[in-house]
């Protein structure tokens, strides 16, 4: 005659699943050890790789800040060929230099926008829009000088319809952007060039409306007299 079965407690039914559990996962680990022990090996590299390359842009980036420090006097004064050589031989290192070490960090991509304005000082439209387009930072008010410069350059070159519609990107980058209501303004003025008449009233209508305390808030009055 068979033994009636004990009738296991909750306590005990819970205490044998834990326990199964455990043998389970130690079974599992010492079938799969190697592979386990490379894939935290493999993730152990990729936490070292990735704080080391965090490391080094914040290092590049310093480095870049430094070195734009020093050309900005240049750059300030009008000594644009300088600012983008730079002075063999000291650390002057000019704008050009910056941006092929240091392009991709904030302060390199800022070095672009320089580099393109320098350029566009000296009438070398294509090197500028070259640099102008090469901007892929993230900082608005770099964004929308670089989209503001490629305007500069199509309008020096009496492509208005293209200088206008970059103008129009550059002040629709940010809103808090203090440029915003020259881009506006230098927008509707193109558009105005084009004969397209109500796209300028639409964007000199802007400035009155959400730049009323804006230095060109008169000056779009001007331009709107000759829409009306």
């Amino acid at each position: 005659m068979l033994a009636k079965k004990k009738k296991l407690t909750k306590k005990q039914i819970k205490e044998d699943s834990l326990v199964k559990t455990y043998y389970n996962a130690v079974k599992f680990y010492e079938k799969y050890q190697s592979k386990i022990l490379m894939g935290l090996g493999a993730v152990a590299v990729i936490i070292v790789v990735i704080v080391l390359y965090s490391s080094k842009v914040m290092e590049d980036n310093r480095i870049a800040t430094t070195q734009l420090s020093r050309v900005m006097p240049l750059y300030n004064s009008g000594s644009y060929l300088e600012a983008i050589d730079g002075r063999p031989g000291t650390n002057l290192v000019g704008l050009k230099n910056i941006v092929e070490d240091y392009g991709s960090t904030e302060q390199g991509e800022y070095a672009k926008v320089l580099l393109g304005n320098c350029y566009y000082f000296q009438d070398d439209f294509t090197m500028a829009m070259d640099y102008y387009n090469d901007y892929s930072g993230d900082n608005n008010l770099f964004k929308a000088a670089a989209l503001a410069g490629m305007a500069n350059c199509y309008e020096a070159q009496d492509n208005i319809g293209e200088a206008a519609s970059y103008y129009k990107k550059a002040a629709n980058v940010s809103e808090t952007d203090p440029l915003t209501p020259e881009y506006l303004l230098d927008a509707g003025k193109c558009y105005l060039k084009l004969n397209e008449k109500e796209e300028a009233r639409n964007l000199l209508s802007k400035i009155k409306t959400e730049y009323k305390n804006s230095s060109v808030s008169s000056e779009a009055d001007k331009y709107l007299a000759l829409v009306d």
